[in-house]
């Protein structure tokens, strides 16, 4: 990775569960776990590519890693959902730097009111070319025992 989840200043922080080498240059899929920091009991696993420093010299393109990512949100222990933003465009949960200076890759969440379920929306955000690559996950929140701490929305 360009820029270290640590050195990034961000809402959540993401743990490394798995590095997988994908070829003999040393490019990597790394996946890391991500606890959404105002739904306790949510975790995202997010999939992304890491490029190595001989792939960066081969391909000219030294100072940023592709767009592709992937998540996967589950419950993982009981649900209370803190003060989150209810609006369309929801709240960025987490993000991180994948070049040197314009290119991040962000987790938002979305609440869907109607079918009860909370979204999460893997992709990245530049400054001009953004990537239409995403990836979606969801956690249904439909007959569990959710605890809202500020009400639940009428």
């Amino acid at each position: 990775m360009v820029l270290s989840f640590a050195a990034c200043i961000s809402p959540a922080i993401a743990d490394e569960v798995g590095k997988v080498g994908v070829d003999w240059i040393g490019n990597d899929i790394v996946v890391e776990a991500i606890k959404d920091p105002k739904v306790d009991g949510v975790t995202c696993h997010v999939a992304y590519f890491d490029r190595s420093m001989i792939d960066r010299l081969k391909e000219g393109n030294w100072f940023e890693d592709p767009s592709n990512t992937a998540i996967s949100c589950q419950q993982t222990g009981p649900i209370t959902i803190g003060d989150i933003d209810l609006s369309e465009k929801g709240e960025e949960v987490f993000k991180q730097g994948i070049s040197l200076i314009w290119k991040k890759q962000v987790v938002n969440r979305i609440y869907d009111k109607g079918n009860d379920t909370l979204v999460y929306l893997s992709h990245t955000r530049q400054v001009q070319g953004g990537s239409a690559k995403m990836s979606l996950s969801t956690v249904p929140l439909y007959k569990q025992n959710v605890v809202w701490t500020k009400g639940k929305p009428k």
